[in-house]
Parts: C-alpha cells; structure tokens; sequence
C-alpha cells in the first residue's frame, strides 16, 4: 500500500499494489502494522457496504461527535464516487476546509479519514457500491451531520445534486456557534 498525504493532516489516500499476472491481479487492502506506521492504531469495530443506485446521489455530511468519534478506511467496490473529508476538529489549522478524490473499482484507492472528520461522497455513475470500515460503532444519539450544500464548506460537488435523503436535505446551515468537535488526545497522527 502506498500512503499519499493530502492537504489535511492526518487525512491520506491510500493505492493499493497490486501483483497482477494472467489469473488477474492480488493487492493488500489493510495491513495492521502499515497503518500503524501512519499513526492509525485504533481496531476497525465495524464494516458497512451501501449501495447507490444513481448516479449524482449525495450522501453526507456525516460524522458522529464524541465520545463516539471514528475513523473510516472508505473504498469504492462498484462504479465510481467522488469522496470528501471535511476537517472539523476543534483548533485544526485547516478547519472546515476539504478534500475530495475520485474513488472506483478500477482505480482500486480508498481514503483513510480519521476522527475529527466528516465525509461524504457523491455517485459518479449508477450502481455504486461502497466498503467502509469505522472505527467506532454505530451510535444514532452521537449521529452528527453538516449540510452537503453549506456555501460556508464550499465543496464543489463534479455533478448537479440528485438524490439525496430528507435527513441530509434538512440539515442545518453552519453559523458561527459551529466550533467543531473535539478529538481524543490519543487520535492518530499521521508520522
């Protein structure tokens, strides 16, 4: 695996090696002790698949807020997505600012994004399927979400919006009582 450092510390785009001879082709996709060297040394609690059918569906913002913080390892399996993490932590020198990447099948990258942050992505065709991996479980009273049109995040969608939940559509407008979320002392750094 290769780890590429983005804009936002401790967020990293990760490229699978892949061995490909005529059978086709092997690539790690995780590997504790290569994480370990990125600073990422919390354990993967759960895994989720999702599937969107069109293209042009936002999902996101999301995040959960503390003490129920997670990092995710997010990978496109099908298709191809247009994937974003959103710094939100408390004092970060690159608050509310974002990056995004393409991710698909054929480019076989996922993003690491580690606590602190909120993600989302956008369908860049139908059928998408995507693998996350979460370091923390699931906890609908930690839920948290910033809207995936906020002109104060400025994330630059490729496509016009399409479909998109009633919950992510009736997410608030950021205003300045927004102060981020605070991350463990012990949140992975990356080295």
């Amino acid at each position: 695996m290769k780890f590429i450092p983005t804009k936002l510390a401790d967020a990293c785009l990760v490229e699978l090696e892949a061995f490909s001879d005529d059978r086709g082709w092997f690539a790690r996709a995780f590997c504790k002790k290569e994480f370990e060297q990125i600073g990422h040394r919390k354990e993967w609690v759960q895994i989720n698949h999702s599937m969107s059918r069109e293209k042009g569906t936002i999902r996101g913002m999301h995040f959960q807020y503390p003490p129920h913080n997670e990092a995710k390892l997010v990978r496109c399996i099908a298709g191809k997505v247009f994937d974003v993490a959103l710094d939100i932590r408390r004092g970060s020198p690159t608050f509310l600012q974002w990056v995004g990447f393409e991710l698909s099948a054929a480019n076989r990258r996922m993003l690491y994004i580690p606590e602190g942050f909120a993600h989302g992505f956008q369908t860049l065709t139908d059928d998408v399927e995507l693998i996350y991996h979460h370091s923390a479980y699931y906890t609908p009273d930690a839920e948290g979400g910033l809207r995936f049109d906020d002109p104060a995040l400025g994330i630059e969608w490729p496509l016009p919006a399409g479909n998109i939940s009633v919950k992510d559509q009736n997410r608030a407008f950021l205003t300045d009582a927004f102060q981020g979320i605070e991350v463990p002392a012990d949140q992975e750094v990356m080295k």
